[in-house]
């Protein structure tokens, strides 16, 4: 049976040589621990007789049988869960990259959901919510007690009806109720733009298109700004990005590795680690990258920041990521359903994990709240020499001189009004226009 890997994500084996002394006693533990397991199996299937029978109202079989597989796997963490054919069939819809719903990216802690980032674009995003919002309500309804599954399926519904969500947020006093309206989701993968010399590739998910839409953007951008010699370096956007394919990942990583290791995961059976290395070829030909990430960077994402970390090949800027170091298989079953269960861990190429730890920033930056105080007061910009009644002319400049000093000015001045909308981003288009002065100087 096909099985999917999500990131979501060896030893030295010794012989050992056993004598007839103590063959017996080991033999003996073996049987044991057999006869323990088919006690278990039977008091389970006593449990569910006497329910079946004897609970105060009928019980439909298939979903006691279905909510105990659930508590099963949902008792290993908080990534292995069953999926019931429905809910097969919609993930996988969501990695083709077009599905119905808010565009909200869920976890669950202590009994809550939590959000680990909107989708860009999508009803949640416009909506307000942000990554670390705890959800404990839907339309009244509380959701702790509730499998993650049966949370996510209170929010489902029909394209074009309301949601009431209420959220707990960290430094907001009280819950609050936001109202959404459900829409079909479609992921754009790769959002591609020219911000000046630089080219910022936004990756919202990790979809079937993802690499694609990366390439064809990419190049699209580096023709339209005259070729690559116009470009000063790449901006790999990663910000709440909640992850997705494993095989993506390493794709959007290879694109600007020439050689060595991406990433590895190792399972419980050495025999089962894995080890992907990059091809040769970079996209950005060998141009400075800057890649931003925050606490909503997961799972894939942290495979493609920790990796071109570890190789030297992009600053890392931003905040501290998630830090979901795991990797699930999903396995189909019988009867159309399928078990999405955690596998193995992933390791960035100098041998670490992220997992609970995240992948630290380079350069921290925390992200500044919007502030035009300063634009919309004249009394509050700096005066200067130019703009005293009188004063001299500057005679030392020609006129193309004058018009590129105009222009310089001109691109200070939008890069300042960038930090006011996004500071992180600003920040890195600075670093790289900082790199480029650099380079032209050597």
């Amino acid at each position: 049976m096909k099985k999917h890997v999500i990131a979501a994500i060896g030893g030295t084996i010794a012989g050992v040589l056993l004598t007839s002394q103590i063959a017996g006693p080991l033999i003996a533990d073996e049987a044991n621990r057999k006869k323990s397991t088919y006690e278990q199996l039977d008091l389970f299937g006593d449990i569910f007789e006497r329910i079946r029978s004897q609970y105060v109202e009928e019980v439909d079989e298939a979903d006691l049988i279905e909510s105990a597989i659930n508590g099963m796997l949902t008792s290993l963490d908080p990534h292995s869960s069953y999926l019931p054919p429905v809910d097969f069939d919609s993930m996988q819809i969501q990695t083709r990259g077009e599905f119905g719903g808010l565009g909200i990216e869920v976890t669950q802690e202590e009994g809550f959901v939590k959000v680990v980032s909107p989708i860009d674009g999508t009803p949640a995003d416009e909506a307000g919510m942000q990554s670390g919002d705890f959800i404990t309500h839907v339309d009244g309804d509380p959701v702790q007690g509730l499998t993650l599954n049966e949370a996510v399926d209170l929010m489902r519904g029909p394209v074009g009806s309301e949601i009431v969500i209420t959220v707990i947020r960290d430094g907001v006093a009280d819950p609050f109720d936001v109202s959404i309206i459900r829409d079909t989701i479609k992921i754009a993968a790769v959002k591609t733009r020219l911000e000046g010399d630089t080219v910022v590739l936004r990756i919202s998910s990790f979809t079937d298109q993802t690499f694609p839409n990366l390439r064809d953007g990419l190049q699209k951008s580096v023709t339209e700004a005259g070729g690559m010699g116009h470009i000063n370096g790449f901006i790999l956007d990663l910000r709440n990005n909640p992850g997705g394919l494993l095989n993506q990942a390493i794709l959007v990583s290879d694109a600007f590795l020439d050689k060595g290791e991406i990433v590895s995961t190792r399972g419980r059976d050495p025999a089962d680690s894995d080890r992907f290395n990059a091809s040769t070829g970079d996209l950005a030909e060998g141009k400075p990258i800057v890649v931003l990430i925050n606490g909503g960077s997961a799972s894939a994402s942290e495979i493609v920041s920790g990796a071109l970390q570890d190789h030297r090949r992009a600053i890392i800027v931003g905040t501290k990521s998630f830090g979901k170091g795991s990797v699930q298989t999903i396995m189909p079953l019988q009867g159309d359903g399928a078990m999405r269960l955690t596998t193995a861990r992933y390791y960035t190429p100098s041998g670490r994990s992220i997992q609970a730890l995240g992948v630290a920033p380079d350069i921290l930056v925390e992200q500044r709240p919007p502030n035009d105080t300063a634009a919309a007061d004249p009394k509050a910009q700096p005066r200067s020499e130019a703009d005293l009644r009188g004063s001299l002319e500057n005679d030392s400049l020609t006129e193309d001189e004058r018009l590129q000093l105009e222009e310089e000015r001109r691109v200070q001045e939008e890069a300042a009004k960038k930090r006011n909308e996004d500071y992180q981003l600003a920040y890195a288009l600075d670093l790289l226009r900082g790199l480029s002065v650099l380079n032209t100087n050597e």
